[in-house]
């Protein structure tokens, strides 16, 4: 999956060189997400339904026009996830949080709309995603989240999924809503399913050259 990792991550470095000659714009990103994680049995009807948690995202984003209305926007960004759970047992209740931490990036192909004083956005794509912190907790203890694939591994580190969303584009300052529909199964038991789907909310500050 590392290996995996690396030759997308130079694939896109490689999409940027070849683009440089296109008008770029480029700038900071933040925003906040909404997310829920599945986290249920394969094999049996025992599973834990998600709640949702609020968590961010945050980095550097690009913008390559391969025309006058169609756009490229990359990413790169550290993004928090996952859910909250509760389980009954009768008289008691458990309740636990998984938040794990990705390093993701996001290529989303938009078209632009004139508005007149702003612009319309329609954007979809797909997004890589690459875990390596987060917690595991519940009222009385935290513990870090096991990254790998073998027996002693909690999560797989690899995501990747689809992006839809639209945005509004007011002289640099971009305002966007998108939805992920992660399709990696990141549990690293083979009896459970762990996906990811995360609802955010962006505001970007784009300044360009030629």
């Amino acid at each position: 999956m590392k290996r995996l990792l690396t030759i997308l991550m130079g694939c896109f470095f490689l999409f940027l060189a070849s683009t440089m000659q296109a008008q770029i714009k480029f700038g900071p990103v933040a925003g906040v997400n909404f997310s829920t994680m599945t986290f249920k049995s394969t094999d049996s009807e025992d599973h834990y339904d998600p709640q949702m948690l609020v968590g961010f995202h945050i980095g550097g984003m690009a913008e390559f026009s391969v025309s006058e209305n169609f756009v490229i926007q990359p990413a790169i960004l550290f993004s928090g996830k996952g859910s909250k759970y509760e389980e009954d047992f009768g008289e008691e209740t458990w309740e636990f949080t998984i938040n794990p931490g990705f390093i993701e990036v996001p290529v989303y192909a938009a078209y632009k709309f004139d508005l007149g004083s702003a612009n319309l956005l329609l954007k979809a794509g797909p997004y890589f995603g690459y875990g390596f912190t987060g917690k595991i907790s519940d009222d009385e203890e935290e513990e870090d989240i096991e990254w790998g694939s073998d027996d002693d591994s909690f999560m797989k580190p690899f995501d990747y999924g689809v992006g839809l969303g639209a945005g509004v584009d007011l002289n640099g300052f971009l305002i966007s809503l998108q939805y992920q529909f992660g399709l990696a199964n990141l549990s690293a038991y083979d009896e459970v399913e762990m996906k990811i789907g995360v609802f955010g909310v962006s505001l970007a500050y784009l300044f360009g050259t030629k």
